[in-house]
């Protein structure tokens, strides 16, 4: 069933978009992450503007994200004290993000801008995660007597501004969590994603966190960081393609409850090794896109009359 999108210019099938958002809410519900660094490219890959892509996607995530969170909180793995220093810091960056956004789109290089930087941050962080990945799941098989106690790394312990994180077990300074949320917002603004691809390294490897509470602070604060970007998108960008987003959010909602049940008979050691092979598949698709020559290099067309 086809359905025409007036903010995108194009029709797509309806089911094609509902099985779009189920997957990226399966994947909400086991990972901790919005799924926006899948859905925003899959966008793509269907004939999405990538402005109207990235502010879509946003939209679809906070509901994604809210479905799967509810199962966090009955469960009492969400860390409000810490998802609140997240978010902070990540509605100033998704202020910031969006003048960005504004910028680059008058200037008609945003597609660009975006394509390169999910490249970029993909090929990154899903590197680093698959390494990490793979060297818990060693260690894992062959347990060794711990050397130290897990928590964060000595050098946060000597900031300044200690909070206690007493759902996470933590007294730490309130400016790493404050710098995450701040980069994860401007990555919801610019990118169209809720930022959990690099927000659940960061929480588990730099704050420490453990895993079990990660996914759903994760899921907490990208909530309303995504939501405040997908207002900020709407008013100054009007690139908020509602039929879209609805048949996004439908899927989303469904599929995340899925993820959830998934995600509980997962080890966290699985968990991370599949979520870092996902973001590399990802960059890999979106890097092949950029560099391999299209069959048309350009096109003629009657523009006017003389």
């Amino acid at each position: 069933m086809q359905i025409y999108l007036p903010i995108a210019e194009v029709s797509v099938n309806a089911f094609l978009l509902l099985g779009l958002g189920g997957l990226v809410g399966v994947l909400s519900g086991m990972f901790g992450v919005g799924g926006g660094f899948l859905i925003t490219p899959l966008l793509f890959f269907i004939g999405i503007p990538p402005a109207v892509a990235v502010a879509t996607g946003a939209n679809q995530i906070v509901a994604s994200s809210f479905s799967g969170v509810l199962a966090h909180f009955r469960r009492r793995t969400v860390d409000l004290r810490m998802g609140l220093v997240l978010l902070i810091g990540g509605l100033i960056g998704a202020a910031l993000g969006v003048q960005v956004f504004n910028q680059l789109k008058a200037m008609g290089q945003v597609d660009l801008l975006v394509q390169l930087s999910y490249v970029l941050f993909l090929g990154v962080i899903g590197s680093l995660m698959l390494v990490e990945s793979l060297n818990a799941l060693r260690k894992s098989r062959h347990p060794q007597p711990p050397r130290a106690k897990r928590g964060s790394r000595p050098w946060i312990q000597k900031l300044p501004f200690k909070m206690r994180f007493r759902t996470s077990g933590l007294y730490i300074s309130a400016i790493p969590p404050l710098i995450v949320g701040l980069l994860v917002g401007v990555l919801a603004a610019i990118m169209g994603v809720g930022g959990g691809f690099i927000m659940v390294p960061a929480m588990i490897y730099i704050l420490g966190m453990p895993t079990k509470v990660v996914i759903g602070t994760s899921l907490f604060q990208i909530i309303f960081v995504t939501a405040f970007t997908t207002i900020l998108h709407a008013t100054t960008n009007y690139t908020v393609d509602m039929p879209l987003a609805v048949l996004l959010l439908i899927g989303g909602v469904i599929g995340a409850q899925f993820g959830t049940q998934l995600g509980l008979r997962l080890k966290a050691e699985q968990l991370r090794i599949l979520l870092a092979l996902l973001v590399v598949g990802v960059c890999a698709k979106l890097a092949i896109d950029l560099l391999v020559q299209p069959t048309e290099l350009y096109s003629i067309s009657v523009v006017g009359a003389v």
